[in-house]
């Protein structure tokens, strides 16, 4: 038999009861909340710098795409040592990195910007590396896409500089067949005052997007607000 205290308690458990039930009903109606919007997330940019040269090289066109609202983590660059093998050493690396890059952003993709030798290398990793399945845009800034004579200067001693010379193994390998192969985006943006690239339309590809940026010297592409406006269009196509 209850006693008067366990039939109070009994009595407010089943009040409660009730006023939670339409509560809940009502929430039940809903339906699960809607998930957030999301925008589609766009490719990490992987730059990789030229001969002789370092990640510094790309502060103002990082600066540019960060004001255009990417972050710090959708932005990565690849460095490494610019006298050695493109085809042999460099090409391998690069594609470990942007396995790395994969998996530190999810991302299925990845956007490749290149300058000067960073073409030859970021070419043969897309071409004969597997990249065409990885890369969505690649770019070149005056990139001696079909060599450049001023590489003999240094060909005698230095690796790198044989690849890039005219006629090379790498050169001619990258310019057999489909020079621009696969489902990526290509884009080269090239001057007719290098001084560096000879001959300065050594840069433009059969099947890519190529756009003169006027006279400008070889490393004056890195800063130019014009080829940094260029390359952000394209990789927003």
């Amino acid at each position: 038999m209850l006693t008067a205290r366990q039939g109070l308690i009994a009595l407010l458990t089943l009040c409660l009861a009730v006023l939670a039930a339409p509560a809940a009903a009502r929430a039940s109606d809903r339906g699960p909340a809607p998930a957030p919007d999301r925008a589609s997330p766009r490719s990490p940019v992987v730059f990789v710098h030229g001969y002789n040269a370092d990640p510094g090289v790309w502060g103002a066109l990082r600066a540019d795409l960060r004001a255009d609202g990417y972050t710090d983590a959708e932005l990565f660059s690849f460095g490494y040592d610019t006298h050695q093998s493109v085809n042999e050493v460099l090409a391998g690396r690069l594609g470990a990195y942007v396995e790395q890059v994969r998996r530190e952003t999810g991302a299925a993709k990845v956007d490749v910007v290149a300058h000067s030798f960073g073409s030859l290398v970021s070419r043969w990793y897309v071409k004969f590396g597997g990249g065409a399945a990885v890369v969505d845009h690649w770019v070149s800034l005056a990139g001696p896409n079909r060599g450049t004579s001023t590489a003999w200067a240094c060909a005698l001693w230095d690796q790198a500089c044989r690849d890039m010379t005219p006629g090379s193994y790498v050169v001619k390998n990258l310019g057999s067949g489909d020079p621009t192969p696969g489902a990526v985006k290509y884009a080269t943006f090239w001057s007719n005052c290098d001084e560096v690239i000879n001959p300065d339309d050594s840069v433009p590809l059969t099947g890519a997007a190529n756009t003169p940026v006027g006279c400008l010297k070889h490393n004056d592409l890195l800063g130019d607000d014009g080829t940094s406006a260029g390359v952000r269009a394209f990789l927003a196509s």
